[in-house]
């Protein structure tokens, strides 16, 4: 019968351990809770942004030609900015660098709205952003 050894993990194991837990842990976690240097009125206000997408029931967000409803929009949006956070240092970032265009394509994302009209996402994030500062005390 063979023993196993009481010994705790050497540091390599101890690291990888670390790092798997830690990495799992990032992957499930908001873009908020994971945003690098923004200020909490930075993070605050993109997800304002976003909220507004996910809230839209008379539009839909145009990526790559193909359209999506507002909860996969909104979910899309998060999943792009946690991808990118390193690249986004403000709400305008957010908009230029994530909410604008694809990364894969370069073609602009749209919103679409019930009547037939379209208009870049830059501009409807600019005049949300707009909106929001109106709004600050």
């Amino acid at each position: 019968m063979t023993r196993r050894s009481s010994r705790l993990p050497g540091p390599r194991s101890f690291f990888l351990s670390l790092a798997i837990f830690f990495g799992g842990a990032a992957a499930v976690l908001p873009p908020s809770a994971n945003a690098g240097g923004l200020s909490a009125e930075e993070v605050g206000r993109i997800e304002a942004l976003i909220a507004v997408v996910a809230r839209m029931s008379d539009a839909a967000f145009i990526r790559n030609g193909q359209a999506y409803d507002s909860a996969v929009a909104a979910e899309f949006l998060r999943r792009k900015w946690q991808a990118q956070t390193l690249n986004v240092a403000s709400v305008e970032d957010f908009i230029e660098k994530v909410a604008s265009f694809s990364s894969t394509t370069g073609r602009p994302y749209f919103i679409r709205f019930d009547d037939g009209r379209e208009i870049p996402c830059s501009v409807f994030f600019h005049a949300e952003l707009a909106k929001l500062q109106r709004k600050r005390p």
